[in-house]
């Protein structure tokens, strides 16, 4: 088995490193920041892919981020989380992309090597691996629209008014807003839902659904 690892504590990924050479497992590249591990992803073309969520440049979710994309661009490829955090919408997100090839581990609850290696073999061969307590959380927290969520007050206005069917000029006049304002609103939502573009009104209709089921 090859593997790609991202992690930015250098003494942590060369450990890990060390770990799964034990255990016969190659490692194709092992990297400390969210691009970096989507050249290496492409390049080796691993059988499973080892990150951390909170990685350079503003240690936040370029982690996570590269393994949705991951996920999507490459669904062969295993995809193990390993962190100290957890982040439920962002897992929803990840097991949402297939039924399998994806793991989340929680750092501090790691107590053997071998349930590390075991979780990252399951993980390559198709299956998941997921801590209790990310379980337990993902049960606790409702489902949240992550693009939803990114979304600002006043974007969020904006798209309450196109659900009540309002046109541009018109949600312009309400909020005293000029029409090419109202635009440049339109478009950030559609970009932050990530709805692809199209020559049609469709994309106001799926954003308004979106909406509507959150």
């Amino acid at each position: 088995m090859r593997v790609v690892i991202a992690e930015d504590n250098p003494l942590l990924r060369d450990g890990i490193v060390l770990l799964l050479g034990e255990h016969g497992i190659e490692v194709a590249a092992a990297v400390s920041d969210g691009d970096t591990l989507l050249a290496a992803v492409d390049r080796e073309q691993p059988d499973a892919a080892v990150v951390d969520v909170r990685m350079p440049p503003t240690h936040t979710d370029e982690g996570l981020r590269a393994a949705l994309t991951i996920r999507s661009a490459y669904p062969q490829i295993g995809v193990l989380v390993f962190s100290q955090w957890v982040e439920t919408s962002y897992a929803r997100r990840l097991l949402s992309e297939n039924a399998g090839k994806v793991g989340y581990l929680l750092k501090d609850r790691i107590v053997s090597t071998d349930e590390f290696v075991d979780a990252l073999r399951r993980v390559a061969a198709g299956g998941t691996a997921l801590d209790p307590e990310l379980v337990r959380h993902l049960l606790a927290a409702p489902a949240v629209d992550a693009g939803l969520a990114r979304l600002s007050a006043r974007e969020r206005e904006i798209l309450g008014l196109l659900a009540e069917g309002r046109s541009n000029v018109a949600i312009a006049e309400s909020l005293h807003l000029v029409e090419r304002s109202v635009e440049k609103h339109v478009t950030s939502i559609f970009t932050k839902l990530d709805l692809p573009h199209d020559r049609s009104d469709h994309r106001r209709v799926l954003a308004v659904l979106r909406y509507l089921r959150a």
